[in-house]
């Protein structure tokens, strides 16, 4: 069964527009606990535009499912967040200094080194670890090498071409997810993943786990409400 884990960061930058705390990103984690979702994502980024560094403190003591940290782990200062939390999950991603959102995934044969380094940092804490990747079976191989738990397929090159109709974009997603099950790598995906094209996906990947959704969930509750929207996207996946 794959899980949906749900990134709030979008919930943390309405906040912040206007200086309070309304939203409350907590009770809005809470919340999303509770109306049916499997995890809590967040993905601080150190200018702290949407989620802060105090808000992964905080949902720390809170949480009841997994959280999942996703970040850039050539700053320090994500790392030391990381390990002071350990969440369930680390979530590994080359975003460049002020990048607006995550859009490649590592080349893990040019970045090996420097990724069994971190990797093992947090391995030996005792988090589970995942690392973005591109669809591309050498960067899953270059993965499985490097000692990594799971993958996250990066996917918004299948989102694009699903909304024009051409559902073939699925089948490099397919081979990577076919590759990945052969290296024992465990399989989580997310980047532009909505109603729309989520359940075609699920269905054509062996093996996912877990699915990490933001923006489109965060937009789709506006018109449907948080409780009925979070409830639409398990649907999709179960």
């Amino acid at each position: 069964m794959t899980k949906l884990s749900v990134n709030i960061n979008k919930i943390a930058t309405l906040r912040n527009s206007r200086g309070g705390n309304n939203p409350d990103l907590i009770k809005t984690a809470l919340d999303i606990e509770r109306f049916g979702a499997d995890g809590i994502t967040v993905h601080p980024r150190p200018d702290e535009r949407h989620i802060r560094y105090q808000d992964v403190f905080d949902l720390k003591k809170i949480i009841k499912t997994e959280l999942n940290i996703e970040g850039n782990c050539t700053e320090d200062k994500f790392v030391q967040l990381v390990l002071a939390n350990k969440p369930a999950q680390v979530t590994l991603v080359p975003d460049a200094l002020g990048q607006l959102t995550s859009n490649h995934g590592w080349n893990t044969m040019a970045n090996k080194d420097y990724l069994v380094k971190m990797i093992t940092i947090f391995k030996n804490a005792g988090i589970r670890t995942s690392i973005f990747v591109d669809p591309v079976i050498e960067m899953v191989e270059g993965a499985a090498a490097i000692g990594t738990d799971r993958i996250e397929l990066y996917t918004e090159e299948y989102a694009r071409e699903y909304v024009t109709g051409n559902k073939d974009a699925v089948m490099i997603y397919t081979a990577a997810a076919v590759r990945a099950n052969e290296l024992g790598l465990g399989i989580n995906a997310g980047h532009d993943l909505d109603l729309h094209n989520l359940k075609y996906f699920a269905e054509n990947i062996p093996g996912l786990m877990e699915v990490s959704i933001g923006h489109a969930l965060i937009c789709d509750s506006l018109y449907y409400g948080l409780e009925n929207t979070v409830q639409l996207y398990q649907r999709q996946l179960k």
